[in-house]
C-alpha cells in the first residue's frame, strides 16, 4: 500500500524555500491531523529565514508555520468533542504545509460565523496582550506601531471606554487605526515632536498606557517617554534581536509598570485564542481588512520578504491552501 504524501516548505538555505513530498502526518493519542486552510505568516519567521549561525538547514517540512487554520481530518485515539470537518483553529508548529497535526486541547472550534481566514495565534495574542495591558474606561492609550496587533489592540482599547492615541510611520497605518476607532493619530517621525504632541493631546499628564507593538529600540525609547507616572509600558513588541538599553532613571522616578506582554504558558494561549474566536464571531472585531497579502504555498518566500520589507498597504501575509 503506498503511502500518502502531501506538500510542505522546507527552508533549504538562508532566503530558499523548497517545496516537497512529504508523507502525511499520523495524529498520536490526545491528537487530531488537521487539512490546513492557510496559515499567516509571523515576524518571529524573518531571523530564522535570514540564516543566522545556530539556524541548521534544511528545515523540518511545515517548520515555522504556527498560525495555522483548517479542518479536522482524522482524529486520534481519546479525543473527544472534535469530529473529522470541525473546522478549528490550531496551536500547531508544522503549520506550511497541506496539513499538520495538534494536541486536541491546542485546538479550538470555529462557529459557522466565523467564515473567512482565521490565524489563531496572533489573534490570540492580541487578546492575552490587551488583558495584561489593564485597559480602563477613560484612560489615554497609546499604541506604538500600528501593524497587525497594534490595529486589533487599538479596537479593542477603543472598546473598552479607552481614548487612542495610535502613532505609527505609514500613512496606510494611521488610517487604519482611526478606523478602528483611535481617536487621534500621530506620524512617527520626531521624536520630540510626537512627545510634543501627546503632551498637548492629554493636557501634559501623558498616558496611563502606552503599548509599544514595534519590537525596535526608538519605539520602546518613545513608548517610556509618552507613560504617565504611575502609568504601565506595555512591551508587545518582538524583541528577540539583542539587548536593549532603557533609561531606567526615567522608569524608576515616574514609578511605572512595565510588563512584558508575551505569554509562554500553553493555557494562556488557548485562554487568548478563545477570546479572539467569540470576538470574531460575535462581530465585535473583523480582523478581515488586516489580512493583506495572499501567497500560495509555493510563494512562501516572497511572502516573507514581504513581512520583512513591508510594502506600502501590507500589514499581515497569508500562504493558502
Amino acid at each position: 500500500m503506498s503511502k500518502k504524501m502531501m506538500r510542505a516548505a522546507v527552508l533549504a538555505a538562508p532566503g530558499q524555500v523548497a517545496i516537497e513530498q512529504v508523507e502525511l502526518p499520523e495524529p498520536g493519542r490526545g491528537q487530531v491531523r488537521l487539512r490546513l486552510e492557510g496559515c499567516g505568516v509571523c515576524a518571529s519567521n524573518l531571523t530564522p529565514w535570514e540564516g543566522p549561525e545556530w539556524m541548521s538547514f534544511p528545515t523540518e517540512p511545515g517548520s515555522l508555520g504556527h498560525e495555522g487554520w483548517g479542518v479536522v481530518d482524522v482524529v486520534g485515539e481519546g479525543v473527544a468533542g472534535l469530529a473529522s470537518g470541525d473546522r478549528v483553529a490550531a496551536l500547531s508548529y508544522r503549520s506550511y504545509g497541506e496539513y499538520d497535526v495538534a494536541d486536541a486541547d491546542k485546538l479550538v472550534k470555529l462557529p459557522e460565523a466565523v467564515t473567512g481566514p482565521f490565524p489563531g495565534e496572533p489573534l490570540g495574542c492580541a487578546f492575552n496582550i490587551f488583558r495584561r495591558s489593564d485597559v480602563r474606561p477613560g484612560q489615554t492609550v497609546a499604541i506604538v506601531g500600528i501593524g497587525f496587533l497594534g490595529a486589533v489592540l487599538t479596537r479593542l482599547a477603543t472598546d473598552a471606554g479607552a481614548r487612542v492615541i495610535a502613532i505609527s510611520r505609514r500613512p496606510f497605518s494611521l488610517d487604519l487605526a482611526r478606523r478602528y476607532g483611535a481617536a487621534e493619530v500621530i506620524t512617527m517621525d520626531d521624536h520630540w515632536a510626537i512627545i510634543d504632541r501627546v503632551k498637548a493631546l492629554t493636557g501634559e499628564r501623558m498616558c496611563e498606557r502606552v503599548i509599544e507593538a514595534v519590537g525596535k529600540q526608538w519605539p520602546l525609547d518613545l513608548a517610556g517617554e509618552l507613560v504617565a507616572e504611575g502609568g504601565r509600558l506595555v512591551v508587545a513588541g518582538y524583541h528577540q534581536d539583542g539587548p536593549r538599553q532603557v533609561n531606567m532613571q526615567m522608569w524608576n522616578w515616574k514609578g511605572i509598570d512595565v510588563v512584558n506582554a508575551h505569554e509562554r504558558d500553553p493555557a494562556v494561549q488557548m485562554q487568548g485564542l478563545r477570546e479572539a474566536v467569540d470576538a470574531v464571531a460575535s462581530g465585535r472585531l473583523d480582523p478581515s481588512p488586516l489580512y493583506t497579502h495572499e501567497y500560495p504555498l509555493e510563494r512562501l518566500g516572497d511572502a516573507l520578504d514581504a513581512t520583512r520589507d513591508r510594502p506600502d498597504g501590507f500589514l499581515k501575509a497569508l500562504v493558502t491552501l
